[in-house]
């Protein structure tokens, strides 16, 4: 990898890890698309390691609330808020978890195609712009919420789905605020990321393979800065600017991918 694909890459996983725009689909494309060779399974990890670090710095007042509200439950047997939000994010991690255990074998060789992309990618932009069409009012989650936010989520281990996509779009239907479905979203994504790293540091001991330190290093620090200010500036924005830009970007990407699949196929 040159300097140029590293921080590039780098920069569209920080940017597009928490945009309803689909990271992984954005990962994938410079590859389908040969402006660069695959960048490998080790950079990936690295720069899904950045994003998470970000994610946990941002929402590091919550983390520790959750750990303190542990405490408190393992001690005095008392339970609070804090503790039913952690629940609940651990509710809506499970559906994903299984998915993406059981079929990640099968997404990787069969739906990381141009064409697939491109459907998703417009597919769920609608559903985002049509969800994102409501007047939301609800601010608190319920454990219902809990469970159909996490089914939802499982569907982002499609390729251009966007975790946060569907996640914000399930939370949007359900009536929740913008800001409310963001931040659920967001830290719905620690667990997220960190179990799809994990399972991807086991592919990787797998494989035999020279390790470039400085390049993930790089990678890494360059997507921890570029996704924590990403988070900063939607979470301050989305209740003002909702979801048609993003609507907008993914349908105008669809039709590019669309397009360019076609050519593909030779139409």
């Amino acid at each position: 990898m040159d300097w140029l694909q590293i921080i590039i890459l780098a920069l569209i996983q920080g940017l597009t890890e928490f945009l309803p725009i689909s990271s992984s689909a954005h990962l994938i494309l410079p590859a389908q698309l040969r402006l660069w060779p695959d960048q490998g399974l080790p950079f990936d990890v690295a720069v899904h390691l950045g994003t998470l670090l970000a994610v946990m710095g941002y929402y590091r007042v919550d983390l520790a609330r959750f750990a303190a509200s542990g405490w408190l439950l393992a001690s005095k047997h008392q339970y609070d808020r804090h503790l039913d939000l952690l629940l609940k994010i651990c509710l809506a991690t499970l559906p994903v978890a299984v998915c993406g255990f059981v079929l990640r074998d099968w997404v990787a060789t069969e739906l990381r195609s141009v064409g697939v992309i491109a459907v998703t990618t417009i597919g769920f932009g609608l559903l985002l712009w049509g969800a994102d069409r409501g007047r939301p009012k609800l601010t608190d989650i319920s454990w219902v919420h809990a469970a159909i936010i996490g089914a939802a989520q499982a569907l982002a281990i499609i390729p251009g789905a966007s975790r946060s996509g569907v996640t914000i779009t399930a939370a949007l239907v359900l009536g929740l605020t913008r800001s409310r479905a963001a931040r659920f979203s967001f830290l719905l994504s620690i667990p997220a990321i960190a179990g799809a790293g994990l399972l991807t540091t086991l592919d990787l001991m797998e494989v035999p393979h020279g390790v470039q330190w400085l390049d993930l290093a790089v990678g890494g620090l360059i997507a921890f800065a570029s996704a924590y200010v990403c988070i900063h500036v939607f979470v301050r924005l989305v209740e003002r600017i909702g979801m048609f830009p993003f609507v907008v970007y993914r349908l105008t990407l669809g039709l590019i991918l669309l397009a360019i699949a076609y050519g593909e196929l030779g139409f």
